[in-house]
């Protein structure tokens, strides 16, 4: 296993309802450390570029409108394969294929509203770690 870091995000719909602190608590027991982190309401604007990738799909307006719907919990972390990991922790998109203790299946709302996200690979995390933190940011 290598170190590596991943970007994370606890979504909007996590955030207004109060449980990113048991989101943030399931990432430490398990033993990530987090480089960065904080609370960042995403603009319209971010989130077309973020998920840019997605702009022809059908979601794409109705997942920028939740997106920057309100704060978000945005961090890099750390840990020997970090984005399989966090990947792992997260569970699958739609809770209802997620595993039995991950975040998603715990408390994700639907497949829309899945309360986090996680890079899929080592390049997309250094361009969504750079995307919400600067350099300094990420010591």
């Amino acid at each position: 296993m290598a170190l590596e870091r991943t970007f994370a995000m606890i979504k909007p719909d996590a955030v207004s309802r109060g449980i990113s602190g048991q989101i943030i608590s399931m990432i430490e027991e398990n033993g990530f450390r987090i480089v960065a982190m904080k609370k960042h309401h995403i603009t319209l604007k971010e989130a077309e570029g973020f998920y840019g990738v997605h702009r022809e799909r059908p979601f794409f307006g109705s997942l920028v409108k939740f997106m920057t719907e309100g704060p978000s919990i945005l961090l890099v972390l750390e840990k020997d394969s970090a984005i399989a990991q966090w990947r792992e922790l997260m569970g699958a998109t739609n809770p209802a294929n997620a595993a039995e203790g991950t975040v998603r299946k715990r408390f994700a709302e639907s497949i829309e509203r899945n309360c986090s996200h996680g890079s899929d690979a080592v390049e997309t995390a250094a361009g969504e770690a750079v995307y919400y933190f600067s350099a300094s940011e990420l010591l």
